[in-house]
């Protein structure tokens, strides 16, 4: 979970950098390049500045999700001119953090960030612009592919934990994937400038949307998925 969000932060931070040097009119090529990598560097250099603290240390798992994300963003740019496939973010609220508030969260707005256990990380694949182009599929229309986790009241393990009664409870942890529909929001027709700047800005949120899942549990279904 952690290295999934690496990736997506690498990305947006990436695609933001892009973007910004395009409207500073810098030429194409080295707007991609140079503001995409932005992302890399940022969090390049946070890496590094753990490498040399004792409570953290390097991580090349890090490193590696933080190159997947920034190669998503460059290599879609030099394919096709375009993000056909994104990296969304969404996130519910578990009961996990009532068990270990300092970690996973107290309020909601901490625990968004915190409760790996309420997020979920979506590759969203916009289906139009792999079709031909008179295709009637509508050109906001994503499907995405989900990717979470739960029982998580620890980092690589849960510390032991005890219920009103004293006795101990054991989370297990298991990963879950998902199926759901999504729309991209910049793909959107007749929108004024405002509304570009806004869809822009929070388009990296998965859209809620019914949902197929699988877990150990085998599959399931919610007709509107968080």
């Amino acid at each position: 979970m952690d290295k999934a969000g690496h990736a997506m932060t690498c990305y947006y931070t990436g695609r933001i950098g892009m973007n910004l040097l395009r409207w500073s009119g810098v030429k194409e090529k080295k707007a991609v390049w140079f503001g995409g990598l932005t992302g890399f560097v940022y969090l390049g250099a946070i890496e590094m500045l753990d490498g040399f603290s004792s409570g953290w240390g390097f991580s090349s798992g890090d490193m590696a999700a933080n190159t997947l994300g920034t190669a998503l963003l460059i290599g879609q740019e030099y394919a096709w001119k375009d993000q056909r496939i994104a990296l969304k973010f969404s996130s519910h609220k578990t009961d996990f953090p009532v068990y270990r508030p300092e970690l996973l969260g107290e309020t909601r707005l901490q625990q968004v960030l915190k409760d790996y256990n309420g997020q979920t990380y979506w590759l969203s694949v916009n289906i139009a612009s792999f079709l031909k182009k008179e295709t009637k599929v509508p050109a906001w229309l994503n499907l995405a592919f989900g990717y979470s986790a739960e029982g998580m009241t620890g980092g690589k393990e849960n510390a032991v934990t005890y219920n009103a009664s004293g006795n101990i409870i054991d989370f297990p942890r298991y990963r879950q994937y998902y199926l759901s529909f999504d729309i991209d929001l910049t793909k959107i027709a007749g929108q004024s400038p405002f509304m570009r700047a806004l869809t822009q800005t929070f388009g990296f949120i998965k859209i809620p949307a019914p949902t197929l899942a699988f877990d150990r549990q085998g599959f399931g279904a919610y007709w509107i998925y968080m």
